[in-house]
Formats: C-alpha cells, sequence, structure tokens
C-alpha cells in the first residue's frame, strides 16, 4: 500500500542530518513518497521503518548499472508513464554492435570513432554509450579478444552477447572491475547465467519469447539472487516492441509488478537510414532503456541523441551553465566584459557571438537559477544589484584593466543600480537581439 509522504515522516528518525543529501528528514519522507528515493540512503532508519517503509517506497523500476568510472550508464529508477506527469530520469543508452567474425583492425578504427564521438548542444555532451560484442563466431578466443579491444578502445561500457556459456566467462574475467551487461538468460540457461551473473557481480539480460515466459524468468532469477536485470523479448517489428514496452512500463509503474519492475533492452536491425532513425524515435520516447544499433551511422546519431536530450531534460529545471567568468578567445588586460545569465542556451549564444566577432572579451555569466534575461529580470534574479555584486565577487577588476561593462538591451533599466554598485565602471547598454553583438563590439571595442 502506498503511504503518504507525512506517513512516512514519522517513521524517520528526524534527525535532519543530511546524510541522504537530502537536507531534511520531511524533504526525505516526500522523495520515498514519490519513489524518487529509496530508504538506504538514510543510515539511521529502524527496522521498523526499513519493514514499513522498505517496499512501498522501493523505484517501481530498478536501477541498473552499467560500466564502470566516468563512463557508467545508468538505467531504470523511471516513477512515471508520461514526461508530463514526472520527468524521465535516466535517458535512453545507445549501443553499437561488434561481430568477433569481423576484422579486428576495422573494429579497432570505428571502436576508436565511438570514443572520440561528442558532440556539444547548450552544453550537454552527446555521446554514444555502451559497445555490444557479439559472440557470432562461437569460440571463446575471438570473443574474448574483440571484447578486451572494445572496452580498452572505446572506454565504454560494454554489453557481452554469446549462447557460449564458456565464452561468456572468459570475457567476463577479463573484464572483470568493468561491470558488463550480461547478454543473456533465457528459461534454458538461467541457472548457469544466474551463477554466472553473481560470481562476477554483474548485470544480467533476461530474454524471453512471451512476456508469460519473460515473467516467469525474472521471477526465478530474482529467487537466485540476482537483482540487477534487464528485459529483451524479441521482436521483428517495431509495432510489436512499441506494445511490448508499453505492457512492460504500465505494469511496472500502475500495478507495482516487480516480475517486470527492470530496465528494457530492444535491438534495431537493419541498413535503412529512414527506417531506423523512424524505429529509433519511437522506442527513446516509449519506454527503451537500450537501444542497440547494428551499425553506427552518424548521420542518424546527431538527430537521435538530439531528440533523447529533448525527451530526457527536466522541463522545470533549466539547463544552466556554471556562474562565472568566461574568456572569449584570447582577452588581454584591456578586454571589456559583457554580462548574461547563467540559462545554457542564452550563454552559449552569447558567447558564440562574441567569438565569431573576432573582439576577445570576456563574459560573466550570473546566477539567475538557470533563467534567461527578460524572466531572470521579472523573477528578480537578475537586478542591477545582483549584476553589480556578482561582477565585485568574480574577481575580474584584478584580470582586466578595462572598466567597460556591457548588458543585455533588453534589460537597459537596470544600468542606473550598477552605475551605483560599481562606482568606476563604465556601463554599456548593448544590443537587444545577440545576432547585434558581433557588429555592436566592433563598433564601439574593436
Amino acid at each position: 500500500m502506498a503511504l503518504t509522504g507525512l506517513q512516512i515522516f514519522k517513521l524517520l528518525p528526524k534527525t535532519n542530518c543530511g546524510e541522504c543529501d537530502v537536507p531534511t528528514c520531511m524533504a526525505f519522507a516526500m522523495k520515498l513518497a514519490a519513489k524518487n528515493a529509496e530508504l538506504s540512503a538514510c543510515p539511521y532508519a529502524s527496522e521498523e521503518a526499513i519493514k514499513t517503509i522498505g517496499a512501498a517506497s522501493k523505484p517501481p523500476i530498478r536501477l541498473v548499472k552499467i560500466g564502470s568510472g566516468d563512463n557508467e550508464v545508468q538505467l531504470g529508477n523511471e516513477v512515471a508513464l508520461f514526461r508530463h506527469e514526472k520527468t524521465f530520469v535516466h535517458p535512453a543508452a545507445f549501443a553499437i554492435a561488434f561481430s568477433d567474425t569481423a576484422s579486428l583492425d576495422e573494429s579497432k578504427a570505428l571502436l576508436a570513432q565511438i570514443h572520440d564521438y561528442c558532440m556539444l548542444r547548450v552544453g550537454e555532451e552527446l555521446k554514444i554509450n555502451l559497445v555490444l560484442v557479439d559472440n557470432q563466431s562461437d569460440e571463446v578466443a575471438p570473443f574474448v579478444e574483440l571484447a578486451k579491444t572494445a572496452a580498452s578502445v572505446s572506454g565504454k561500457g560494454v554489453i557481452l552477447r554469446s549462447n557460449n556459456v564458456a565464452a561468456l566467462e572468459a570475457a567476463l574475467v577479463e573484464l572483470k572491475d568493468q561491470h558488463p551487461l550480461i547478454h543473456a538468460a533465457t528459461p534454458a540457461n538461467a541457472d548457469q547465467l544466474a551463477a554466472l551473473a553473481l560470481k562476477f557481480d554483474a548485470p544480467l539480460v533476461a530474454r524471453a519469447a512471451t512476456l508469460d515466459e519473460l515473467v516467469a524468468l525474472t521471477t526465478k532469477l530474482a529467487s537466485l539472487g540476482v537483482k540487477d536485470i534487464v528485459l529483451d523479448v524479441p521482436s521483428d517489428n517495431v509495432a510489436a516492441t512499441l506494445q511490448t514496452n508499453s505492457i512492460i512500463r504500465r505494469a511496472a509503474v500502475k500495478d507495482s509488478f516487480e516480475p517486470l519492475g527492470y530496465p528494457i533492452l530492444n535491438f534495431l536491425p537493419g541498413d535503412d537510414l529512414q527506417s531506423l532513425a523512424a524505429d529509433t524515435s519511437t522506442l527513446i520516447c516509449k519506454y527503451a532503456s537500450i537501444l542497440v544499433l547494428e551499425k553506427c551511422d552518424l548521420a542518424l546519431l546527431l538527430p537521435m541523441m538530439m531528440l533523447r536530450l529533448n525527451i530526457y531534460t527536466d522541463p522545470q529545471k533549466p539547463i544552466q551553465v556554471e556562474p562565472k567568468i568566461y574568456p572569449i578567445g584570447e582577452p588581454g588586460d584591456n578586454a571589456p566584459l559583457l554580462v548574461t545569465t547563467n540559462f545554457s542556451l542564452t550563454y552559449f549564444l552569447v558567447s558564440g557571438e562574441i567569438e565569431n566577432s573576432g573582439v576577445p572579451a570576456y563574459l560573466l555569466s550570473v546566477e539567475t537559477e538557470g533563467m534567461s534575461v527578460l524572466t531572470g529580470w521579472a523573477a528578480g534574479k537578475f537586478t542591477g544589484e545582483k549584476v553589480a555584486a556578482a561582477v565585485k565577487a568574480s574577481g575580474i577588476a584584478d584580470i582586466t584593466k578595462c572598466r567597460k561593462l556591457i548588458i543585455p538591451g533588453y534589460v537597459s533599466q537596470i544600468s542606473g543600480e550598477i552605475d551605483e554598485g560599481l562606482p568606476g565602471w563604465e556601463v554599456l547598454v548593448g544590443p537587444g537581439e545577440v545576432i547585434d553583438l558581433g557588429p555592436y563590439l566592433k563598433k564601439q571595442v574593436g
């Protein structure tokens, strides 16, 4: 039975210690009620609380981790069916498949491309997340060699796919500390694969032909002690996959059905880019946690990554940059200072126009909780007083001798407050539109 935040709060220690990374026990209770946290984060929870709250607050879809270090991929932990209800938490991971029957040199070259592939969008890095090593040879040596190569050259988390248990074990030995995903346990080999997953503390894919078989399989794996499971129901068309994914998500989120409360893996075979783009778009929106592409095509990846970024960006939490001084170009000790907010889109538009102008300058990003210039001004986050305080705190006076401060044209009314707060500075009102910033800088400063 679901518990309210107040009911959960009454069972917590009420120490407000903050060791759960939440400042107060009441706030932590609210997160538990919303299934956005786990009771294990509280080091002082009583046995009664663990017994009463534990199951009621557990996220309906288990958090599963693949890989290690900076390239660790987190999946699951979702609590909503639709994005307008709550934010989707962990973005779908893109995995590129490699066969151990292909040329190792060719695979190395593509793996190096995957390692280097990174696109920047409003401060967010768009990358390939995983590589899948496919044991199509059904032999141990080439599979292990490719697995080692994939992990070392790509630097990504690895999915090990094989029907040969000996090959899987040999590869797991080589990737012992890298937490690869094992693909896959089936009704026929569940005992063997469960033992392997437990031995190497690795997550395990449960693969079954039907949902009924999948429920039986995950129930068995859980009884054997396997906790980190990823679901795979093979299909030959995306419509069936969409239906299966939706049933799984609804059962987990709405019905709290534990045997299906795990992330989902989908394969996307084929070479037709238009079909792949359509299928990938569908499954990004509808509950895939891992999307395995048999072909790495950068023309396909960029729009898919952009879609993923849009779907998994919290609309209530704007993307932000760190509020600080950013040198643009190679500004010397006589370069002017421009000011804007720490909303990522605004920052990157402004910094881009400064760079394109060829006029070296400093850009101060002011803390506005990710609001744009006009929104921040209307909310009292981007006022003359706060801009002046941010300039003083930045230490820019020790970096440049120039005392010219350029503010956005749409908030020219704050110039008076800045004059009062920054004696000795000349406050200039820049253009309203960022596209006019380059010509303005060349005329006024260049």
